[in-house]
């Protein structure tokens, strides 16, 4: 009989080179340790166009899952940076909707359950009441296209002021009030939002008590949101990871980015162990 394992660890597609294969990343996670990938469809052209796949090409990357043994489960999707669902031009909220539902039936088809939210109301232009109270009534309709499908949304916790919390991102959880939204929270982020201060990050996720579907573990400095390495910043992975564990997350993705390192596979196996020993710490 199969046992299953405690938790899964999933590695960030943007943690490999852009140049490799569908089926040589999946390869990649299975060898550095990682049970899965996390897709990502970000604001540039050629992620967005994934949304487009044919069916042929969505059969392929579900063959590549299946003979790797590494699933796709999670997407992150950050494409709404640049058509959000608050902005005040009608054109790209239209864009923003379909990019949402075209983001669940590609979860659809390649078995992604949760596809993570990006916390914000508008990017690229001023918010606004009016930027706000769009916002909300986008993601009214976005968590019933998801619960069509069955298919969970998770907020990620920001690095901008409008949800760089968990508890900022639960007054929409509440407000929306339908059991396919919840959070998905970035350890990095979160950190950064409290200053670095513990307790304000733990008392922080336990406002989403029940409503958290996976975590980000993400290494960060004071002020700084990318590309630092792990174990390096100010990030109290053990308490946070413990903290998470005992709201019930056991999904954890490593972000982290691919930046032209010749040492950046080794970075994905450091990432890997270093947070997998916390995680196994907690099932003792």
């Amino acid at each position: 009989m199969h046992v299953m394992k405690a938790y899964a660890i999933g590695l960030y597609e943007k943690a490999m080179p852009g140049s490799l294969s569908w089926e040589e990343k999946l390869e990649c996670a299975r060898e550095c340790g990682y049970d899965f990938v996390e897709i990502s469809i970000d604001e540039t052209e050629e992620k967005l166009a994934r949304l487009d796949w044919s069916a042929e090409e969505r059969l392929a990357l579900v063959t590549a899952m299946k003979k790797t043994g590494i699933p796709l489960r999670s997407m992150c999707l950050s494409g709404h940076r640049k058509y959000p669902f608050g902005s005040a031009d009608a054109k790209i909220r239209s864009r923003s909707m379909e990019i949402m539902e075209k983001a669940i039936l590609l979860a659809d088809d390649l078995g992604i359950r949760i596809i993570q939210l990006a916390g914000y109301d508008v990017y690229y232009e001023p918010g606004t009441p009016q930027s706000e109270q769009l916002f909300a009534e986008n993601l009214k309709k976005a968590a019933q296209m998801a619960a069509c499908r069955g298919i969970v949304l998770g907020f990620e916790t920001m690095e901008t002021d409008f949800m760089n919390t968990t508890a900022k991102a639960m007054k929409y959880v509440t407000l929306t009030g339908s059991p396919y939204l919840g959070v998905y929270p970035d350890s990095g982020n979160l950190t950064n939002a409290a200053s670095g201060v513990l307790t304000g990050v733990l008392d922080d996720l336990e406002t989403g008590r029940g409503h958290l579907f996976a975590m980000h573990l993400k290494e960060t400095v004071p002020g700084k949101f990318r590309e630092i390495p792990f174990l390096t910043g100010h990030v109290e992975f053990g308490p946070v990871i413990s903290k998470a564990w005992e709201l019930g997350v056991r999904r954890y993705v490593t972000e982290m980015w691919y930046t032209g390192s010749s040492t950046w596979k080794d970075d994905i196996v450091f990432a890997c162990k270093s947070m997998s020993g916390i995680l196994d710490r907690q099932i003792l």
